[in-house]
């Protein structure tokens, strides 16, 4: 028997064992009499096989109820048991879809607007590509993602899914070559010096260069909550690498982007996420990849942090002004007040 706040599902096996119990006849008597193996009887009294047109043929012969009888009570049982089980189903996705941001998704275009439970539930299964939510759970389902975030919650986690998803998604329609993370290598100067370009020069050529080393990137919107800024995950033939964009500063842009580069480059994809060794290694391979230490520290050393001898320095380096600030302040040299005229901000369509 199968319940839920609607439908009791009761399944022809609990009429069979009434006219069992009416004849005081064993399970084994009737399975005897009705040509059957007794683990099949067992099966069928608990619904757990369906009662077939033979069936009920025979249950016409041995309890000499009519087979239209038992058709009708097989069908009606299979129709309340699917409607219990999509109304449970329902029930339980409704909960998942209490801790994912679909408004903001909504607003994002990503699903459409709803204001039904029920509408978000069936939006919700149609954007995650899966039957019923609780799928979600399958972790063979979701990318091992490898990401930069300043904190893990609940709300963070679904946060992180929905908008993993989404860069799965755009990454479909991303022709890139095959993986070849050498050649990524040989590219990181090339992509380090893209720093001092505007977005709407450089955005183009990343995504061009990254593709012929088999990496998809894709920017997207910010998720309220997510505390994300990036996030890198392999899907099939390649590797997915998708950046946060909001009103953001170049030296945060970048960072997150060269952090990301490190997660590929260090090995830190396909595991179930993360280790705090991983998080501070890549971000170790971002700050040297930017700014090497040897450099910033002659650079600190001296002690001169106008902007005249920030923008000097970063001339000789080839990088863009803010990114030094960004150093100097997560460093301590200078207040992170100081200097943020020289940040650029970056706005980049999602």
């Amino acid at each position: 028997m199968t319940r839920s706040r609607s439908y009791i599902a009761v399944p022809p096996g609990a009429t069979i064992k009434e006219q069992l119990e009416y004849r005081s006849m064993s399970q084994k008597e009737f399975a005897s009499r009705m040509g059957m193996s007794e683990k099949h009887i067992s099966r069928l009294i608990n619904g757990e096989v369906q009662l077939t047109t033979d069936v009920a043929n025979r249950l016409e012969m041995v309890l000499g109820l009519p087979a239209r009888f038992w058709n009708n009570l097989e069908a009606i049982y299979r129709d309340k048991l699917a409607k219990a089980e999509a109304e449970n189903s329902m029930d339980a996705d409704a909960q998942i879809v209490k801790k994912l941001p679909y408004k903001e998704m909504a607003d994002n275009g990503w699903v459409p607007a709803a204001r039904q439970i029920n509408e978000k539930v069936i939006e919700m299964r149609k954007f995650f590509e899966v039957v019923e939510l609780s799928r979600l759970s399958d972790r063979k389902l979701l990318p091992k993602i490898a990401c930069r975030r300043l904190a893990v919650t609940e709300k963070a986690d679904y946060a992180l899914i929905a908008w993993a998803q989404k860069a799965k998604l755009e990454a479909r329609d991303i022709a890139v070559s095959p993986i070849n993370l050498e050649k990524l290598t040989e590219y990181l100067p090339q992509i380090r010096k893209m720093t001092t370009m505007d977005p709407s020069a450089f955005c183009s050529a990343l995504a061009g260069t990254l593709a012929d080393c088999g990496i998809a990137i894709v920017f997207l919107p910010h998720i309220g909550g997510s505390f994300l800024h990036g996030a890198t995950f392999y899907d099939k033939n390649k590797i997915v690498v998708g950046l946060t964009v909001r009103g953001k500063d170049a030296d945060r842009f970048w960072f997150s982007l060269f952090h990301e580069m490190g997660h590929i480059l260090l090995g830190h994809l396909n595991q179930n996420g993360t280790t705090e060794e991983d998080e501070q290694k890549a971000d170790e391979f971002a700050k040297e990849t930017l700014i090497p230490s040897e450099l910033f520290a002659k650079f600190a050393a001296g002690n001169s942090f106008g902007e005249a001898d920030i923008v000097r320095f970063a001339d000789q380096i080839g990088i863009d002004p803010g990114i030094v600030v960004g150093r100097l302040q997560k460093d301590g040299y200078i207040k992170f007040s100081w200097h943020n005229d020289l940040k650029t901000q970056y706005t980049i369509s999602a």
